[in-house]
């Protein structure tokens, strides 16, 4: 592909990208595979530059761009070298009209900027949200220590002070290695890794994973058992958690069980552990603000509609998780949010809502005290931007 050609493809995907954000519709990793799938011809060296000038396309503009093609000439007008590619060739894109619109740069949508936690005022704050981010790994503690992983992956520097956490080279192909498929290590963000840290779950205890999906942080949670004791992870999404058996079969973490459940009528199918469990995790379904260094266009699909359904699934999921949890337990909450009403707003709502219950002070290796909880964001702690509260029940 010629440069002209590399730049029009980008354009054409940044279109798919655009209306897949305001429809639903796949994610921008998901749209670039199809994409190139039908284009056989395309090689490795097309891939790429196409693939960097979508996603510098996408992390240019916090608003949702009109076109593909206007925000490819917001990076123009960046990176002005680019010009010279909108040269009318046959595969290339037309030549650039002075009068034709252009997406505006910016790292956040306006609207959502009253929405975000206070920290996040700072334009630094702001710009480290897209960033690219790192590759963190999770050492196993079921099948493996530091010293060991060290030896498999000399490249790798620890994420001091978490343990079991390090950071490899970008680009690591960490899902081929004997290590990987062994359940030695697992792919996992260290600021995930923290929310494990925050339940400071023990063996013998009994855990429930409320809102488990594919259930990272299941077994995370299992390492900390050591493999002893009653852990559940349930959730609604058949598809993510199905994945989960297979995992924890391999991560050596055999004594996890696993619920479905339905949409809309969770409390039945969790009606038999009422008051049972010594902690519970609720990683709630969120906006994502605070993952937006891995789905950039994630920005592009948010709305202060959607925002507010978020708000009030979250309210319900804490609720439920609450009858769970034994007296003297523990129901932890995190959010990969960065906004108040996700965040300490959620526990300032469910401490009025609920009586018998107090926050804990949470003493985490990273973060800053916020609110009820402790906040994380990228450009302070170098993780995910987390909110993460501990409730206990008295």
């Amino acid at each position: 592909m010629t440069p002209s050609a590399r730049l029009q493809a980008a354009i054409e995907l940044l279109n798919e990208i655009i209306v897949a954000a305001r429809d639903g519709g796949a994610a921008a990793d998901t749209l670039i595979a199809r994409y190139f799938k039908t284009r056989r011809y395309a090689g490795s060296k097309d891939r790429r530059a196409v693939r960097d000038w979508v996603y510098a396309a996408i992390r240019l503009c916090g608003e949702r761009p009109a076109s593909g093609r206007a925000a490819m000439l917001a990076l123009v007008q960046e990176q002005p070298e680019y010009a010279a590619l909108f040269d009318g060739s046959v595969h290339g894109p037309a030549a650039i009209d002075p009068d034709e619109p252009v997406a505006q740069p910016g790292n956040i949508p306006a609207w959502l900027l009253l929405h975000l936690a206070q920290p996040l005022a700072d334009p630094a704050e702001q710009a480290a949200l897209l960033e690219r981010a790192p590759l963190d790994i999770r050492v196993n503690a079921l099948k493996c220590d530091m010293e060991q992983a060290r030896v498999l992956f000399p490249d790798a520097e620890p994420v001091s002070p978490i343990s079991n956490a390090l950071r490899l080279p970008e680009g690591t192909a960490v899902e081929s290695t004997d290590a990987y498929r062994d359940g030695l290590i697992e792919i996992q963000d260290a600021g995930s890794q923290l929310i494990v840290r925050a339940c400071e779950v023990k063996p013998g205890m009994t855990m429930i994973d409320l809102c488990a999906g594919a259930g990272g942080k299941t077994l995370g949670l299992a390492a900390d058992m050591a493999g002893q004791g009653r852990l559940l992870a349930a959730d609604i999404n058949r598809d993510r958690l199905s994945r989960l058996p297979d995992r924890a079969g391999r991560a050596g973490a055999a004594f996890v069980e696993t619920l479905l459940m339905n949409a809309g009528r969770e409390e039945q199918a969790l009606s038999a552990y009422g008051g049972s469990a010594d902690v519970v995790l609720v990683d709630a379904p969120c906006s994502g603000t605070g993952t937006w260094r891995r789905n950039p266009e994630a920005r592009w699909r948010l709305t202060e509609e959607r925002l507010a359904r978020l708000r009030t699934q979250q309210a319900r999921i804490l609720d439920m998780a609450a009858a769970l949890v034994k007296p003297g337990g523990r129901l932890v909450y995190a959010v990969c949010a960065l906004t108040d009403g996700e965040g300490t707003g959620q526990t300032e709502a469910f401490l009025k809502r609920h009586t018998g219950w107090k926050t804990a002070i949470l003493e985490l290796p990273k973060g800053r005290k916020y609110g009820e909880g402790c906040l994380l964001t990228p450009a302070h702690d170098g993780t995910d931007g987390f909110f993460i509260a501990t409730l206990v029940k008295l």
